[in-house]
Formats: structure tokens, C-alpha cells, sequence
């Protein structure tokens, strides 16, 4: 097995790409950035920069991309998409000029890209390909991946919503909660796929150590739970005794008033990790349980700082 020594992250600013390379430079391993300000070792307006950096490096993880916590506006819409298939593109095309690339390309992607499904979960075999705005951007992306000219190793990680702390999509959940709107939000009933933040790094780094494994990836832990059921175990883990529900009305009104879309609680994701279990994959966080008793561990009391969109 070859041992993960050098690896390139586009979009380490982010949320993510600083847990995932705060994880990897911990165990040892060299970790190069690519990204828009100048503490970056490559930028996205300079090929040469983007072919030196990938150079010799194990792999490249690609995270790069706008928030889709907005409103859709054509502007946003435009940024959302540009943001993310363009980044892709720029390296596909470095990927294809240099000498020594990367044994492994891991393309973040989304678990959004499957339907709304609350009769069955969605692999990447038998998993059906959703409609809407969010669906065309993860197809996009993916085919800016996968027709790439680079001759690597290419995996879509079709992620879903990424909890931890210090950050990410828990945040408001948790202010809810502590507001007294701890609630099931709509009718409770969509499901809710979630990966915890640390299994990330973890999980391409088991990508790298199996060479067999390409295409279309999902990431999720195993045990997605509807939403009623998460913002109970939220309550249950904050000391909150109960919350009151958010109808749907209310979610769309209060999604305006944030600047950010209703369907990031209200569509129903249910993502089941069936390549990464079937080839050994262990999550260091199975359940929602024990990944919210590990994000209260290190999470102030009061309401969380919140991007709004």
C-alpha cells in the first residue's frame, strides 16, 4: 500500500479544507493549497502556479466552490455554478500537462444530486438522479470531472451536509434549538444524511489506500434519520427539552429574511455510503449520536456565529 505523503487542497479556506488539512498535517503528511489570496501555494488565474503545485503530489482534493446558502438569484446562481465547474476545469486542464501527476482525483460533489427520497435510500448503483436547479449543478460538476483529459484516477465524492464544530451546517440548528424552535421543520418527515466533519479527511484518505475504487463516491454516515428525529437527538444533546415546529410557511419566510433557501431543511436526502462500507471504510462517527455529544464537547454556550447569504 503507498502511504498518502504530499497532497494538493483546492479550497482549504473553507470550513472543510481547514479540518481536512489540519487532519492530514497532523499525521505527517505535506499539504499544498491552491486558492484566490496570496497564502496560497498555486491561484486559480495562474497555470503554471496550478501544474507546479500538482507536480509530484499523491493526490488532489477539490473543494473549491460558493456557498449554496443564498438566495438563487440569477447572480448567485451564476456564481454557484461558475464556481465550482470552472475551478474543475483548471485542473483538469493542469492535471493534463504535467509530467508527474497525482495518483488520485477526489472532486467534491453532492448527495443533493439524488431525487427527494423518503421510500428508499440512494447508492451509487441504484440511486435515481433528482430534478432543479441544485441536481444541474452537481451534474455539471461532475462532467467537468469525468471528461476531463487528465489521465488520473477520478472519484465524485457526492457528499452530504458536513457537521462539526467550530462551523458548518450544525450551527443553525443548534441557535434554533436554544431559541426554543427545536422543532421538526415541515412535516419532520424528509430525511436528513449527514457526515461528521472528521471523517472526511478519513474518508479520501481510505479513497487513496484503494486504488480499485473510482467514479461516483458517496459520502454520508450510515445512519441518516429523519429530520424530526436529528433535531430531537440535537435538543436531547444541548439539555433542551422540547422545541416548537417550523411549518414549511414559516421556513420559506425565515429563509428570505436570511438571505439562504428553505430546500436546504425541507428536501428529503437520503444517501447510503455503499461503496465506501463495501470496501472496508470504517466512520469514526456512525451515528448522530455520537457525533453531536463530540460537537457539544466543543461548542460555547449561546447562539453560534451563523454566514448568512
Amino acid at each position: 500500500m503507498t502511504t498518502l505523503r504530499t497532497a494538493v487542497i483546492a479550497g482549504a479556506s473553507g470550513y472543510i479544507g481547514q479540518a481536512v488539512r489540519r487532519a492530514w498535517v497532523d499525521a505527517g503528511v505535506t499539504v499544498r493549497t491552491i486558492g484566490r489570496g496570496r497564502s496560497s501555494d498555486a491561484t486559480w488565474d495562474s497555470p503554471r502556479s496550478l501544474a507546479d503545485v500538482l507536480q509530484g503530489a499523491d493526490l488532489v482534493f477539490n473543494l473549491a466552490g460558493r456557498s449554496v446558502s443564498c438566495r438563487y438569484s440569477r447572480r448567485n446562481a451564476d456564481e454557484i455554478l461558475r464556481s465550482r465547474t470552472e475551478t474543475t476545469a483548471a485542473l483538469g486542464r493542469a492535471l493534463a500537462t504535467v509530467d508527474h501527476p497525482p495518483q488520485l482525483w477526489v472532486n467534491v460533489s453532492t448527495g443533493t444530486i439524488y431525487r427527494d427520497a423518503r421510500d428508499r435510500p440512494m447508492d451509487e448503483v441504484d440511486g435515481e438522479i433528482g430534478t432543479g436547479f441544485s441536481v444541474a449543478v452537481a451534474r455539471a460538476w461532475e462532467h467537468e470531472l469525468f471528461d476531463s483529459a487528465a489521465s488520473v484516477r477520478k472519484v465524485a465524492l457526492r457528499m452530504a451536509i458536513v457537521l462539526g464544530s467550530g462551523g458548518g451546517a450544525v450551527n443553525p440548528f443548534v441557535n434554533l434549538a436554544r431559541l426554543g424552535f427545536g422543532g421538526p421543520m415541515g412535516d419532520g418527515g424528509q430525511m436528513f444524511s449527514w457526515v461528521h466533519v472528521d471523517d472526511v479527511g478519513r474518508a479520501v484518505t481510505h479513497l487513496f489506500d484503494h486504488p480499485e475504487l473510482r467514479g461516483p463516491v458517496n459520502l454520508a454516515a450510515p445512519s441518516a434519520v429523519t429530520n424530526a428525529e436529528m433535531m430531537s437527538e440535537v435538543r436531547a444533546e444541548f439539555g433542551l427539552a422540547a422545541g416548537v415546529r417550523l411549518p414549511a410557511w414559516a421556513l420559506e419566510a425565515g429563509a428570505r429574511v436570511i438571505r439562504t433557501e428553505a430546500e436546504l431543511v425541507l428536501k428529503s436526502r437520503w444517501v447510503e455510503p455503499r461503496v465506501l462500507l463495501e470496501s472496508g471504510f470504517e466512520f469514526a462517527y456512525p451515528t448522530l449520536e455520537s457525533a453531536l455529544a463530540q460537537i457539544r464537547s466543543e461548542t460555547p454556550r449561546g447562539l453560534l456565529p451563523v454566514a448568512l447569504g
